[in-house]
């Protein structure tokens, strides 16, 4: 399926579920900006992409500092006169319960997946705007309509993000779409995170039926495929085999 050629940036797209949706966009014909920590991994993904016929360069991106994602987005426009779409997918999920007290993993998913979001629509925002358009897709979780033990700074910080898609889009004019794509259990790295010992045994049954990731890349893909008057708000995808 080929669409109307978009450039898309894509956070944390060394892996899962931002990697993916890399190579499925790029297939489509759109032009990619991915960032993440990880340069190797991007470096070996961005020639994939162009080797195999697409167009995709990479900068890297630590989304915790807004002066990076800023720098990002700019680096972006640059290289490709505009911005039509933000994926605000870079996450972690170092799961455990309150009473354990890991305050420095709590900030990290506060960091990470808030503020995060919240660095790449202030950076992004403004460019699309001055632009007359665009279109943010923002990664969230089943855990953000549910909580469960161990995951309630987790859940949290994914309830915060569909409050923020929702608030976005309600604040839009109807140029700037806004997607929320909430992922059931699937296949990342997301789990190798988890520090304490019974949250990580818990996750191995929890994560017994998973989707791949390109399951969600698909979802993310069929967002930025619609025309410009359809706004898809909010994509729930989980495995068929499970309730989770």
């Amino acid at each position: 399926m080929r669409n109307e050629a978009k450039v898309v940036a894509i956070t944390g797209a060394s892996s899962g579920i931002g990697e993916e949706t890399a190579r499925q966009l790029a297939a489509e014909g759109h032009r990619l900006f991915l960032g993440a920590r990880r340069t190797d991994r991007l470096d070996a993904l961005v020639r994939e992409i162009n080797e195999a016929g697409g167009t995709a360069a990479f900068q890297r991106l630590d989304v915790t500092d807004a002066a990076d994602v800023r720098a990002f987005v700019a680096a972006a426009r640059e290289r490709y006169g505009r911005m039509d779409v933000m994926v605000n997918n870079a996450g972690v999920m170092p799961l455990s319960p309150l009473a354990a007290l890991k305050v420095d993993e709590w900030d990290r998913m506060i960091d990470v997946n808030v503020r995060g979001v919240l660095h790449g629509i202030a950076a992004a925002l403004p460019v699309m705007r001055a632009q007359g358009g665009g279109h943010f897709v923002n990664v969230a979780s089943v855990g953000a309509y549910e909580v469960s033990p161990t995951a309630a700074v987790y859940c949290a910080t994914k309830f915060a993000v569909r409050a923020l898609s929702e608030g976005l889009r309600q604040e839009s004019d109807g140029s700037v779409r806004v997607t929320l794509v909430s992922p059931g259990v699937t296949e990342s790295e997301l789990a190798e995170g988890i520090s304490d010992p019974a949250a990580r045994e818990a996750m191995k049954a929890y994560r017994a039926v998973a989707l791949p990731a390109s399951a969600i890349a698909g979802a993310i893909a069929y967002a930025v495929a619609q025309p410009a008057g359809v706004d898809v708000n909010e994509i729930v995808v989980r495995p068929a085999a499970s309730a989770q």
